[in-house]
């Protein structure tokens, strides 16, 4: 069967795609972003196209005509920069779902959530609730499956931050640390997403896929820190009310085109806990791994070690970096005399002005860029090639100041190392 995986590169679309790809079916993904999934999955197809732009029937009727099967694994957690949910999550499904109905003999598979309870009235949940009832009215073809956190191999959003305060050291802080969580395997769900696509859970079913047990967050913490090797720490509960300025920054960040697991949606939901089944929620006909078992299925290593200390470190570093950069730019501006003092014998006083006036304004340039996620890469390039162009003309033209006691020159190379930190920790996925 000719299938399409909205969102084939992340974190579930990825694992949906091999697994369907091993049952014998021919795979498309499609994401905003497909050059590195092409490089990881060369045998797969990929078409690269934006989901908020695809909001009419028309715009997905050559891809609708292409495929039998459709599977939804794509969504945003809160609107920001790169992520608009009522466009990604409701009024691209409602167009997807008619260009379906207009094909006929179409199977559309939505991975979704539980959108009740709690949380309910979030954009978050309100437009996937909007977008799962539009499929049932649709006509076509469809089962919809509701995973709880789900925990694999990898990780991504939540679980990425689940294994960040699990490694802590001496402690483990967390905030509504008795809240309600269920898991699912991502081997588990995608199973259930083959099974859908092979006919073993019919069309019409509203599956929950949550492992037997309910644990609370601070189970979830406790037993991750014991898979990546870590002794046992004590679990400190900090006060919704000090976590919130980390979400006020985060939510920010989210507007400069970051996603953070910080952000007011996830702790909103968090708080009234992380659940999938319910009552009236099929079962997938299957049994499902309970989180223990999946993470000795799954043995950590030191890069999830590593991964896992350095994570809550990258927003820090590239708010030093660019705390740093602006301060470069900004204080000789205040200062023009004495920065322009430092060309003396060098160049003339128009020249040396100049000089001084762009040096500041690339260096408060590449301040603000690397701020802003869809820039920051480039800024971080530019912050290695300025310092070393800076290192070189200083060396040229006062190569005593890398003797100075107060080191202006010796101390340009941390902050290069730290920048290359930065690099290595910026991808997402």
């Amino acid at each position: 069967m000719d299938i399409l995986i909205l969102g084939g590169n992340g974190f579930i679309g990825s694992a949906a795609m091999a697994g369907l790809a091993a049952a014998g079916h021919r795979v498309t993904g499609l994401g905003r972003n497909m050059e590195a999934a092409s490089r990881r999955f060369p045998e797969f197809r990929f078409v690269r196209a934006d989901l908020s732009a695809m909001t009419r029937p028309e715009d997905w009727a050559a891809l609708v005509g292409g495929h039998q099967a459709i599977v939804n694994c794509a969504g945003a957690l809160q609107d920001g920069l790169r992520d608009d949910l009522d466009a990604v999550q409701q009024r691209a499904m409602v167009a997807l779902y008619e260009a379906a109905a207009k094909a006929g003999d179409r199977l559309v598979v939505q991975v979704s959530a539980r959108t009740g309870g709690d949380g309910a009235g979030l954009p978050f949940l309100s437009t996937k609730r909007n977008a799962d009832a539009a499929l049932k009215a649709s006509g076509v073809d469809h089962v919809i499956l509701r995973p709880a956190l789900v925990v694999g191999r990898n990780a991504h959003g939540g679980t990425a931050l689940i294994r960040a305060l699990a490694s802590f050291p001496f402690l483990i802080p967390a905030t509504h640390e008795q809240a309600r969580v269920e898991t699912v395997a991502l081997d588990d769900v995608t199973e259930a997403v083959v099974r859908t696509v092979s006919g073993e859970i019919p069309p019409g079913s509203d599956v929950a896929l949550a492992a037997p047990e309910t644990l609370t967050l601070g189970d979830v913490l406790a037993r991750h820190r014991r898979w990546l090797g870590l002794p046992i720490a004590r679990l400190v509960s900090v006060p919704p009310a000090l976590a919130r300025p980390a979400t006020f920054l985060a939510d920010l960040a989210g507007r400069l085109g970051w996603r953070s697991p910080l952000r007011s949606t996830a702790m909103a939901v968090m708080a009234g806990g992380v659940v999938a089944r319910d009552p009236a929620s099929d079962g997938p006909g299957f049994s499902l791994r309970s989180l223990d078992r999946t993470l000795s299925e799954n043995p950590s290593g030191v890069q999830d070690l590593w991964f896992a200390r350095l994570y809550l470190l990258k927003a820090p570093i590239l708010v030093m970096l660019s705390a740093f950069w602006l301060a470069s730019g900004l204080i000789p501006l205040g200062k023009l005399t004495a920065a322009m003092a430092h060309f003396d014998g060098v160049l003339n006083y128009h020249p040396a002005l100049f000089t001084v006036l762009a040096t500041c304004l690339v260096d408060i340039g590449l301040g603000l860029a690397v701020l802003f996620r869809p820039t920051a890469k480039h800024a971080l390039w530019g912050m290695i090639a300025v310092s070393i162009v800076y290192l070189l003309a200083a060396t040229v033209t006062n190569l005593s100041l890398w003797f100075d006691p107060l080191g202006p020159l010796v101390k340009v190379l941390p902050s290069i190392m730290l920048t290359l930190v930065a690099l290595a920790t910026l991808d997402e996925r």
